[in-house]
């Protein structure tokens, strides 16, 4: 056993003794530690009702009476419905996550977090989408030893292990690419800050659900030819959304099954936003694979999603999407290193780590046929 490791264990043991901590709480030069690492540790066991005070924030309309200005507490019961003790008790909990601020004579506006919850449509439709996660890992245990045969997110993502996804129909997948147009928006202003996507002539987005990624390309970079890869129902809906967009002479959408058909041949730029993660390893490679013998020598793919083992998202990677993907019943958040690797196994001659300006909302690699 290392010198580290041995020191480590007997930290353990140390840290484990009530009267240990008790000291370490009143010794000048340890106080700082321990009041910290108490305060982590009570946020990671708070945590549920943190996300329900966001809840509760966003679907009592509290945040939303905040949106233009101050309102003052007879104005905010309205607002809410809320008897007055419940209403006190949701706008401490709101100020303590900063999510509302007390303001002068006596009104409260939005706090230094909220208006990017209640300004971001994307923000809002996950907020609400997470109540069906939570029901699924309400006994994670079981979730993780596989007794948990069924799950709300198996059904919410009607394509997630069905042989048949092809045939889906409109009332299957228009819920969910509802979701994953508002949520991608902001992943999408990630990818446009970080790459240069106007140095292409044509983005073929795989898996790329209503459009949300190629109508913000299309905005951002005049001129570039646009499609989407998706199954034919969502492909139709990508059809009409982009064209709602202004951007219908440039678009042109292809429906079929990504892992199995033949993927258009021409565009010097692919993407494939969100999607690698919603497949165990071998349909992923199988994915790559498929890109790769698609498009031409030198064709840039991007790969941008939530990644593991990256330190200043870890909380997003390794802990959310971990077990989402555990929910979702395939898939997993893979690191930077094996993504790459699979990306080289595919045939892909150079892969890179783009840095995004927000890597808590999405890491990116680009590779190069």
């Amino acid at each position: 056993m290392e010198l580290w490791d041995r020191f480590l264990n007997w930290r353990n043991r140390m840290v484990m003794s009530r009267d240990f901590r008790q000291w370490a709480a009143r010794f000048p030069f340890t106080r700082p530690i321990a009041r910290r690492q108490s305060a982590e540790l009570f946020d990671i066991c708070s945590g549920f009702v943190k996300t329900q005070t966001l809840l509760a924030s966003v679907r009592s309309g509290l945040l939303s009476a905040m949106r233009e200005d101050a309102r003052t507490y007879p104005e905010l019961m309205a607002a809410t419905c809320l008897p007055a003790d419940s209403l006190d008790r949701l706008l401490g909990a709101a100020c303590a996550l900063k999510l509302v601020s007390k303001r002068s004579c006596g009104r409260y506006g939005l706090g230094s977090l909220g208006p990017a919850v209640i300004g971001d449509p994307g923000i809002l439709a996950m907020i609400e989408h997470n109540a069906v996660f939570y029901r699924d890992i309400a006994d994670p245990v079981k979730l993780l030893s596989g007794a948990a045969t069924s799950t709300e997110l198996q059904r919410y993502w009607a394509y997630s292990g069905n042989e048949a996804a092809s045939e889906l129909d409109e009332s299957d997948v228009g819920q969910y690419s509802t979701l994953m147009a508002e949520s991608q928006r902001m992943v999408a202003a990630e990818i446009l800050a970080a790459y240069p996507v106007g140095k292409h002539d044509w983005l073929l987005d795989v898996g790329g659900g209503q459009g949300a990624f190629v109508t913000a390309a299309g905005n951002a970079v005049a001129d570039i030819r646009l499609s989407v890869f998706d199954l034919p129902a969502v492909a139709e809906r990508a059809t009409m959304q982009v064209a709602g967009a202004g951007l219908g002479d440039r678009f042109q959408a292809f429906g079929g099954d990504f892992l199995t058909d033949d993927l258009p041949a021409g565009p010097d730029l692919v993407s494939l936003v969100r999607v690698l993660h919603d497949h165990d390893d071998a349909e992923a490679l199988g994915l790559l694979r498929n890109i790769r013998r698609s498009v031409n020598p030198g064709t840039v793919l991007l790969v941008a999603e939530p990644m593991a083992g990256v330190r200043e998202s870890s909380a997003v990677g390794d802990v959310y999407f971990g077990f989402y993907m555990l929910a979702m019943g395939r898939g997993r958040v893979r690191t930077p290193r094996e993504i790459r690797k699979m990306l080289s196994q595919t045939g892909f001659a150079e892969t890179r780590l783009i840095p995004t300006n927000t890597p808590v909302i999405t890491q990116m690699i680009a590779a190069t046929a």
